[in-house]
């Protein structure tokens, strides 16, 4: 049954001290720890304590973890303003013909009509305009070159003029060194704005064990935008929207699941974006997952019926997040927040960099 509480903002906050926001990854990645998430019988905190690296041990052959291979883009640039200045575009989602949806900064000083200069090099600049504003976003559609229309094409510009768009509770503003920290094993995509952060545990090592030992693993495709990121505003979410991000889900993934289940094995997503994806497939399909490729906005909160994945292998979330929500929708929203409670007092490092949280099939609400 859901709570009142359940669709209100506020329920989902918590107090974190500043030194528990993780600055930068464990090393090795499967070193972080792990708060494992058993079934809740009459405990609420039932619960162990163990490493990223335990995961071999945990799952079971014929188990499957679902990651999500998207690669984060350098999609911050720095651009000349026409009133003279400098500006930043945070690059979001492509609109065809060269059009792009950016964050921009200031955006006061990105009117329609204005022309804006990417240096990308000593002596040559790229001319790009303001078309619209995005009033869903509060967004620029800003115009490029026509040859930068699909996310590669632009991947290869972003590459030589952009920076990674680290988090802003990262303080390190040294992005060059994040270039590849900030990007999972799996990630070969280009297209998000920010990683999916549980993946970032996986290491190779720690790949290898898990194949070895017949735990499978499948990939899918979300690139990251603002769906994911950005703050919840309004207290009353039963009527929540979120933006829309894309999403493929390819035959070969689904065949894997669906082999997975016939077998008696479990499906665990790695990330709240790998839930996302497979269960808007599942919905897309009516009933049934099916191979899926295009935009979802799928709101997961308490309440939430869960057809595809079992478990879960998840970071600690920001307060008032819609990945807090998804995470209540798994194991509820109380018994969430007293699990948090419990990793602020034995210090696991929290948000991208942070340590996880796995969730299993039996403690799924």
């Amino acid at each position: 049954m859901i709570d009142q509480k359940d669709n209100l903002l506020s329920s989902y906050n918590y107090d974190l001290p500043n030194d528990l926001i993780a600055q930068s990854p464990t090393e090795p990645r499967h070193d972080a720890k792990l708060m494992i998430v058993n079934d809740e019988l009459d405990e609420p905190l039932n619960l162990k304590h163990a490493k990223i690296w335990d995961l071999k041990d945990i799952l079971k052959k014929g188990d499957l973890l679902v990651v999500n291979n998207t690669r984060v883009l350098k999609a911050r640039l720095k651009v000349r303003l026409s009133g003279g200045g400098l500006g930043e575009l945070l690059l979001m989602e492509p609109r065809g013909n060269g059009q792009w949806l950016c964050l921009g900064r200031p955006a006061r000083r990105m009117r329609s009509g204005d022309q804006l200069w990417l240096d990308t090099s000593h002596d040559h600049s790229l001319l790009l305009k303001v078309i619209d504003k995005d009033e869903s976003t509060g967004g620029r559609i800003i115009q490029f070159p026509n040859e930068f229309t699909s996310r590669m094409e632009m991947a290869n510009l972003l590459d030589l003029c952009g920076e990674v768009p680290l988090p802003p509770y990262i303080n390190n503003d040294k992005s060059s060194s994040h270039e590849e920290k900030y990007q999972t094993r799996f990630a070969s995509k280009p297209g998000a704005i920010a990683a999916p952060t549980a993946g970032l545990h996986l290491s190779d090592e720690l790949i290898e064990n898990l194949k070895i030992r017949g735990i499978k693993i499948a990939q899918i495709t979300l690139h990251v935008g603002l769906g994911t990121f950005r703050p919840l505003e309004k207290e009353d979410l039963s009527q929540l929207h979120l933006h829309s991000e894309w999403v493929e889900v390819t035959e070969e993934a689904t065949r894997a699941i669906i082999k997975c289940k016939k077998d008696g094995g479990k499906v665990f997503a790695v990330g709240t974006t790998s839930v996302r994806a497979l269960e808007a497939a599942y919905l897309s399909g009516m009933g049934t997952l099916k191979s899926f490729e295009g935009k979802v906005n799928l709101v997961i909160k308490p309440g939430f019926e869960f057809c595809v994945i079992d478990g879960l292998l998840t970071n600690f979330h920001l307060p008032k997040s819609s990945l807090l929500l998804l995470v209540s929708a798994l194991i509820g929203r109380e018994r969430m927040l007293k699990l948090y409670e419990n990793a602020i007092t034995n210090k696991y490092r929290f948000f991208s960099y942070g340590d996880a949280m796995l969730i299993t099939p039996g403690s799924v609400v």
